[in-house]
């Protein structure tokens, strides 16, 4: 045997695959083992491939060196097990040729090795078809949405009952009232002397002697602030529950203007200028006007709220609007006691005020060399601060809507209340706040082919189910017939304006015109309803009951009033056919409702089942109330917004105008009258604004 063939004898057995399956091409390499890799993969397995296929043909022997050396075996390689022994030449050794292997094991092991060398996350970036930009991968994987948080309940704290409540705000408002008249006629004393001395009238021991001014303003102040004391109470008190109020900056202005008439008394180097206490005086009687009628406000709010322990209904709020509910008073007090827009606006920028007088007090006085002049220049300064309008923004307009609410039998909770109830400008309606009690009535009744008595407790009871407004329509033809109501299985709405139900297994439909031709029940030609309801048993009419409804004047102004202010309505009607264009049809034509789907109708009807905090109470029947107290609220909030703004405007502008002029010492245009009637007309928009 030649050498060549021993050779090709030798390796034939060791070849595993037929030569014709060795034969791959790169695709079906690539598919069997992840074609759908990156391009790099690709390219290090075809240059593995190509690297390896020399090895796959018979290597030729190694010619051997002339003298007798024995060749280095393959590092820990077995000797194929299933061979036989073959027998050795004996002059020369052929060394073992190492085991083939097959192109699946090469591209096996090469592909295993390189996917571990570029081992690199599932989602990687890619390239845009257009773009030469690298596109960053933005798929995430998001994990299950955790559960909602359920929404806090606002807590109650001690509260009095309502009339305890409001036999205390009786007392305070009487107190706070009774010294209000004499604190004017007091301050009014220093105005009047001024006045008349800038007619050029010479007063005698007042014209040109400042001593004797200031011991009068003394006693005006002095007089002024005991009788306004409560002013002074309350300063202190809000700033104890860390809140700066314009009471407790007219109170430090007192104080300012009574120590600045002793330095009138005692130091030679003050400026031969008239005090500014009489301004003092009368920002304490604003001050005390503005407590009093806030007294009011709450006496009258909870003289209301003690009509009833249980009242018929209460206003909320909730996402959508103002919703009334089923009546409760817990709850009410604590929102009624919680501070108001004003309060919360001033405690944000008085501080300022209060800190920049003390600051252009002493840039005017010491800074100028004239020490002896600060504390008329933070009398001046502060009074500036402190207008007449403060005190007013939020006791004027709460007292004149309380006694409005006083006499439409309802009452609402503060400015906590009132705010969150006119957030939304929407508020809920449903068919007894369009269609009270008797504006439903019944013009006729035609029935094909049933009793009288079944038509009658067929109808009832699916307009009992349906809750709507005709369900008091529907039960006194059951009582005038002497029938009973039935039980009824798969109650269900449809938005087509309709319901359906199973009784006694019969199936029972209950609706408009449209309605039953939907359900394909054949109605006759000869009926033309437009706000007709028809009853019919297995798809065949039974009956058909010719409804009227008749518009109340109060709800035809309530919607007017409701458009006027900008509050939509949320029609959460059940009965078919309240509809927007029936509503148009019997109020003005200008009436906007905002009308959900049906399922939303449903579930905003069945809110008015709740008992949530009360915002509101209503003692009255009708939507009248019911928007008197949203429309009220609106206008309360904007009101205290509007006469806050100004008032803190005043403030600003008032401070930084009195600080230039006696920076200037132009005491002679800063006279205390010019100072008041500046205060006066930056208070007369407050005014407007509350309506008085």
């Amino acid at each position: 045997m030649s050498e060549h063939q021993e050779t090709t004898k030798y390796d034939a057995p060791l070849t595993d695959v037929p030569p014709l399956v060795e034969d791959f091409s790169l695709e079906e390499i690539l598919a069997e083992y992840g074609g759908s890799r990156e391009q790099k993969i690709m390219e290090d397995v075809e240059q593995a491939v190509r690297e390896a296929e020399p090895s796959l043909e018979p290597e030729e022997p190694p010619v051997q060196p002339s003298r007798r050396t024995s060749p280095k075996k393959p590092e820990k390689e077995p000797a194929p097990q299933a061979l036989p022994p073959e027998p050795k030449p004996q002059l020369e050794a052929i060394p073992e040729s190492p085991r083939p292997i097959s192109l699946e094991e090469v591209v096996g092991s090469t592909v295993d090795a390189v996917m571990e060398e570029n081992a690199k996350p599932l989602l990687k970036s890619r390239r845009g078809l257009f773009s030469r930009r690298k596109l960053e991968e933005t798929e995430e994987l998001y994990e299950s949405p955790a559960p909602e948080p359920e929404p806090e309940i606002e807590p109650i704290g001690p509260e009095l009952e309502p009339f305890e409540a409001a036999e205390d705000y009786r007392a305070e408002y009487r107190s706070r009232k009774g010294g209000l008249l004499p604190a004017l006629l007091t301050a009014l004393v220093p105005v009047v002397l001024m006045g008349v001395e800038q007619y050029g009238l010479v007063i005698p021991m007042w014209t040109g002697d400042f001593r004797f001014q200031s011991i009068i303003l003394m006693a005006c102040l002095a007089v002024t602030a005991l009788l306004c004391r409560q002013v002074i109470v309350k300063g202190i008190i809000m700033l104890r529950r860390k809140h700066c109020v314009s009471e407790l900056l007219i109170s430090l202005s007192v104080l300012s203007a009574l120590a600045d008439c002793g330095a009138c008394l005692l130091l030679p180097d003050r400026s031969l200028v008239p005090p500014y206490g009489a301004v003092a005086c009368l920002a304490l009687v604003f001050a005390q006007w503005g407590i009093s009628r806030e007294s009011r406000g709450l006496y009258d709010t909870f003289r209301t709220a003690s009509l009833d322990d249980e009242p018929p209904y209460l206003v909320t709020d909730t996402d959508q609007g103002a919703c009334k509910q089923r009546g409760s008073v817990p709850g009410f007090y604590t929102t009624a006691m919680r501070e108001n827009g004003a309060v919360l606006w001033q405690t944000a920028l008085l501080p300022v005020v209060l800190v920049a007088s003390i600051v252009f007090a002493g840039l005017s006085s010491l800074g100028q060399g004239r020490g002896s002049d600060f504390l008329l220049n933070w009398s001046a300064i502060l009074a500036a601060g402190a207008t007449f309008s403060l005190p007013l923004c939020w006791g004027l307009p709460f007292s004149k809507l309380a006694r409005h609410l006083q006499k439409a039998g309802c009452a609402v909770a503060g400015w906590s209340g009132a705010e969150k109830i006119s957030r939304r400008r929407a508020m809920i309606v449903t068919d007894a706040d369009l269609f009270p009690p008797g504006t439903i009535q019944l013009n006729g009744i035609k029935i094909y082919g049933e009793e009288r008595q079944k038509v009658m407790a067929y109808a009832a009871t699916m307009a009992r189910y349906a809750g709507c407004g005709l369900e008091r329509l529907f039960d006194g033809l059951l009582r005038s017939e002497l029938g009973r109501y039935e039980e009824a299985d798969d109650f269900s709405f449809y938005e087509e304006g309709g319901w359906s139900a199973s009784i006694h297994g019969e199936s029972v439909l209950l609706g408009t015109v449209s309605f039953m031709r939907k359900m394909d029940v054949r109605i006759p030609g000869d009926i033309k309803l437009k706000t007709g309801v028809f009853l019919a048993v297995d798809r065949h009419l039974v009956a058909v009951f010719a409804v009227k409804y008749n518009p109340a004047e109060n709800v035809d102004f309530a919607l007017r009033i409701m458009r006027c202010t900008h509050i939509t309505p949320i029609l959460a009607s059940r009965d078919p056919n309240i509809t927007p264009a029936l509503l148009k049809r019997k109020f003005h034509k200008g009436v906007r409702v905002e009308y959900p789907d049906l399922t939303t109708r449903v579930a905003l009807s069945e809110a008015e089942h709740d008992r949530d905090l009360p915002r509101a109470l209503l003692f009255r029947e009708g939507l009248l109330p019911y928007a008197e107290i949203v429309v009220g609220s609106r206008r309360l909030c904007a009101a205290v917004r509007r006469s806050a703004v100004f008032g803190l405007l005043g403030s600003i502008v008032g401070t930084l105008l009195v600080f230039y002029m006696v920076f200037q010492a132009a005491y002679g245009l800063l006279t205390p009258l010019l100072l008041e009637v500046f205060l006066l007309l930056w208070t007369l928009p407050v005014l407007i604004f509350s309506g008085n």
